[in-house]
């Protein structure tokens, strides 16, 4: 799918996961703006910071890291039309030597407590569940000591892994998104812990999700002529079906998002995390 397609839908950023609505004036814009802070906060990323995105799509939380928050970011991805449009973004935010963007699976990231701070957005569900432990276990390795890791990512709604109702679950993993697979969060949790890293704290956003794909699936809508035009009649509708699905199986529950706050555990380790939460849900 090229970016133009893309660009029919989603917000000025390119941000293509769940948004943060804080109020039901927020725009989609102002909402995916405050997904960015509402992960940089959680994660108290400070100036010098070494930040590392996984599944950065194009670009966004890394530069929103490097350029607001002073960290020294990096993004990796698997798409090259993601990897040049976020090298070109860096360029132009003029934030080279402070912000980079690397074409590599994350499996291929060197080092052992290289990052201070890591997100992952939207990516887990697509390792499937035989690579859970391993997805999870590189996140602790590339994790430094005292460093702070967040899990933003769908789960599904039954604890027993039924797909979701009306053969959606086929259908996009038909049309969509091949060899995608949803978990329980009581199973993302367990791999979670056995990967040596311990869960702070969990926020379910799915009815943040329901309101983001429905922003998603009205801003193609209004924009049908272009997406037919670029990607033909039968994707075009694949997708307005897609996101409209998705929007109604957030919101009766059938499938959740939950952004999962971790540290490294261990007997001496303390926690890198203050007492309350009063430092995200009070304003920083």
């Amino acid at each position: 799918m090229s970016n133009g397609f893309y660009q029919l839908f989603l917000d000025r950023r390119m941000v293509y996961s769940c948004a943060y609505y804080r109020s039901s004036e927020d725009t989609l814009e102002q909402a995916q703006l405050n997904k960015l802070d509402h992960i940089l906060t959680k994660l108290q990323v400070r100036p010098g910071h070494r930040f590392l995105d996984i599944g950065c799509g194009w670009g966004a939380m890394i530069v929103r890291a490097a350029k607001h928050y002073g960290a020294q970011a990096t993004g990796v991805t698997l798409s090259e039309r993601q990897f040049e449009y976020t090298r070109e973004l860096i360029r132009r935010e003029g934030l080279e030597g402070r912000c980079e963007v690397r074409l590599q699976d994350y499996r291929d990231i060197p080092g052992r407590g290289v990052y201070d701070r890591i997100s992952s957005v939207g990516m887990f569900e697509h390792v499937g569940r035989h690579n859970l432990r391993t997805y999870f276990s590189r996140l602790c390795e590339l994790l430094a000591d005292d460093g702070l890791v967040m899990n933003q990512g769908i789960t599904a709604g039954n604890i027993d892994g039924r797909e979701v109702g009306f053969g959606a679950g086929d259908f996009i993993e038909r049309y969509v998104f091949p060899g995608g697979q949803l978990e329980h969060l009581s199973l993302v949790t367990l791999e979670i812990e056995r990967a040596g890293l311990e869960v702070a704290d969990v926020e379910s956003l799915r009815r943040h999700y329901a309101d983001t794909c429905r922003a998603w699936a009205e801003r193609l809508e209004a924009n049908r002529e272009a997406g037919v035009r670029i990607v033909g009649e039968r994707r075009y509708r694949i997708w307005s079906i897609y996101l409209m699905g998705c929007a109604y199986a957030f919101s009766r529950n059938w499938i959740n998002l939950y952004q999962i706050l971790c540290n490294k555990k261990g007997e001496s380790l303390e926690s890198p995390l203050p007492m309350t939460r009063d430092y995200v849900y009070g304003g920083r």
